[in-house]
Order: structure tokens, then C-alpha cells, then sequence
């Protein structure tokens, strides 16, 4: 199975990805985390990247695209859950050229919608643990203990990305260039659009209803 999670900033996107890519038994891929690594790592790459994630703009379709289609040489044939990619027309239909090389074709296009009111609501209040990634809202799902993980101890910190005004362009950069994104599956009769304003559960169990996937779940 072949699948893209698609979702504005703050839908939530990141913690659907992890537990669909647990329950489907498919390799993640989200460019986001990629990008930041190589941030971390002080690489050419990262410091080109963090130029425009700090600004709350994409980057590039050329470098993005390359960087992705390097990943999936390298990934297993099992199946692959994509994570904030692709976010642009020209992404989306350079992907389709990748995966028709390998005999492939994605299967299901997802999309986690929510109002642009929730969205910079839980922007404003959202962490991330430094450590192990996992994600914590001040609004919606706090740690037990102020700015630490609980899964693994870490610090949690907001990204320079998720502060108001970055925030905010976010947003808007994400509607202007990912809605013809929307258009181009739907025209492949491959999108499928879900609330992502319920529980966590309810949402997941909508996402796999949407890949014909439900049954994965534990009675």
C-alpha cells in the first residue's frame, strides 16, 4: 500500500502518520523530520533548508524532490505512508513518474481537515520533545510534567515555526500551494477528506476506513 497523509499545520498529521504507519506495517517517510535532521546535522542542506523553514515557506520543489526520491530508492517495496509530501503539483506528479518506474502507483490520498480557527489555536500551544520527536499541546494534550516528555524524558521546546507570526504564514502559504494539491488527486478519484477535530481515536479509525483498512484494528 501506497498512501499520502495530507494536513495543514496543527491537523494533527504527524501523530495520525506515526500510529497508521504502526497499524499498516508501511515504512514513513515524512520530509519535515528529514529536513530537520539534516538541520541538526549543520549539513549544506540543512542550512539552505532552515532559511526558508524558519520564514514558515517551503522549500524548493527541486531540492524537496530530490531529497525524497533519494529515500525511496533506499526504502523497502513493502509500502510507504508519505508525510507532508507532496505539497506542490509539480511534486505530486514528479512522485507519480518515481513510483510508475517501480511499478508502483500511490493508492490513497488522505486529507485531515480542520478550520483555520482550531489550527492556530493548537499551533500557538504545541511542543516537541527534543529527544524522541513526540508531540504535546498546552491546549489539547499536555505532559504530565512541564516541559518533559513522557514518553522518553526529553525537553520539550516550540519550534521557531509554530511561533505566532511564523505560524500564521504557515497557514497561509499551506492553502495557497497545497489546495491544487487537493485538486490534483481528486481528479484521480483518489482523495479522501476527514475531520481531524474528533479524539485521536476517531480520527484514526476515519483515516483507515479511508485507505479500506479498518480491519486492522484490534477488537
Amino acid at each position: 500500500m501506497h498512501i499520502i497523509l495530507i494536513g495543514p499545520p496543527g491537523s494533527g498529521k504527524g501523530t495520525q502518520a506515526n500510529l497508521l504507519t504502526k497499524l499498516l506495517a508501511v515504512n514513513y517517510i515524512a520530509t519535515g523530520d528529514m529536513f530537520r535532521e539534516e538541520v541538526a546535522k549543520g549539513t549544506e542542506l540543512g542550512k539552505l533548508a532552515k532559511v526558508y523553514m524558519d520564514r514558515g515557506d517551503y522549500v524548493p520543489d527541486e531540492i524537496t524532490i530530490d531529497m525524497l526520491l533519494k529515500r525511496l530508492e533506499n526504502t523497502p517495496k513493502n509500502g510507504v505512508l508519505l508525510d507532508g509530501f507532496p505539497r506542490t503539483v509539480g511534486q505530486a506528479q514528479a512522485l507519480d513518474d518515481a513510483l510508475a518506474k517501480r511499478d508502483t502507483a500511490i493508492d490513497k490520498v488522505a486529507y485531515i481537515n480542520v478550520s483555520e480557527e482550531e489550527l492556530t489555536r493548537r499551533l500557538g500551544g504545541r511542543l516537541i520533545c527534543e529527544r524522541c520527536r513526540s508531540v504535546y499541546n498546552e491546549a489539547t494534550h499536555r505532559s504530565k510534567r512541564t516541559g518533559i516528555c513522557d514518553r522518553c524524558g526529553g525537553m520539550l521546546y516550540q519550534r521557531e515555526d509554530d511561533r505566532p507570526e511564523a505560524a500564521r504564514r504557515r497557514l497561509s502559504v499551506y492553502f495557497q500551494q497545497t489546495t491544487p494539491v487537493l485538486e490534483y488527486y481528486r481528479k484521480q478519484g483518489k482523495l479522501a477528506e476527514v475531520s481531524g477535530e474528533g479524539p485521536i481515536e476517531d480520527v484514526t479509525f476515519a483515516l483507515l476506513t479511508a485507505f479500506g483498512a479498518a480491519s486492522v484494528l484490534p477488537d
